[in-house]
């Protein structure tokens, strides 16, 4: 669900049953280590990808807005700063991703990051948020700002569940539980990742209940400076029926 481009493994077989003497399954190594991988992921540069939110409502309504994604690369860590361009104002999301620590988060409206305030500046530093308050829609959309960080992947339960084909590529199948779910986030999210390019071919959502709430589908790439980065993403709210379109205008 974010900007960054994927590196390249491959995973041996386990024994889901198999157990070790720290008390932790082998599916459950497994998946540990294929979520820091996933959270370890770094780019290679700072790039900008622009395109399109395109909304379809519950309540049959459609629109679409401007959207920005920059990725801004620094000795020590790097940001995903995502800007939505509304009617009313834009709305700025910047995910700060430090190695061996979980995400920053920092939100705001009608403040451009890229013009007016930098992301290290103590003004926008201060809009920081809690964990609380991830599972809110980004600009209206059906991506919610954990979504945006995946910010599943650093949740402590991590578990391989099987290995299998899906969509034509062979996946890892890795279940991220959250051990106190908020009453309107995620439970569990279950994603299949490419086994060659660390990228998430589905993945599937649950709320707090265990019912199936989204879907997330990357539906094409294009290769940027020698990268392969999502062109488009769709991603489904089964239990109202709205979906939501990331597209961008990717560059060689």
């Amino acid at each position: 669900m974010g900007c960054a481009a994927a590196a390249a493994i491959l995973f041996p077989i386990f024994v889901a049953n198999a157990q070790t003497t720290n008390g932790l399954s082998e599916a459950e190594i497994q998946g540990r280590r294929l979520a820091r991988q996933l959270c370890e992921q770094r780019p290679a540069e700072n790039f900008t990808n622009t395109g399109l939110l395109e909304i379809h409502g519950a309540n049959g309504r459609h629109w679409q807005m401007p959207v920005q994604c920059d990725t801004v690369v620094t000795p020590g860590d790097w940001h995903t700063l995502y800007e939505a361009t509304r009617t009313n104002g834009t709305e700025t999301l910047v995910v700060r991703h430090v190695p061996d620590h979980s995400n920053e988060y920092f939100y705001r409206t009608n403040v451009s990051v890229r013009d007016d305030v930098p992301v290290d500046d103590r003004s926008f530093r201060g809009h920081r948020l809690p964990a609380a308050e991830l599972m809110r829609p980004f600009a209206g959309s059906d991506f919610w700002l954990a979504d945006l960080g995946l910010e599943f992947f650093h949740w402590p339960d991590q578990k391989v569940l099987k290995h299998e084909m899906r969509r034509g590529r062979e996946c890892a199948v890795l279940e991220s539980t959250d051990p106190h779910p908020s009453p309107n986030g995620y439970s569990r999210v279950v994603s299949w990742i490419d086994q060659e390019t660390l990228g998430i071919v589905q993945a599937r959502a649950y709320d707090a209940k265990g019912r199936l709430l989204k879907e997330f589908y990357p539906k094409s790439f294009k290769k940027v400076r020698g990268q392969w980065e999502p062109q488009e993403m769709e991603i489904i709210n089964d239990q109202t029926g709205s979906r939501t379109w990331m597209r961008f205008d990717l560059q060689p």
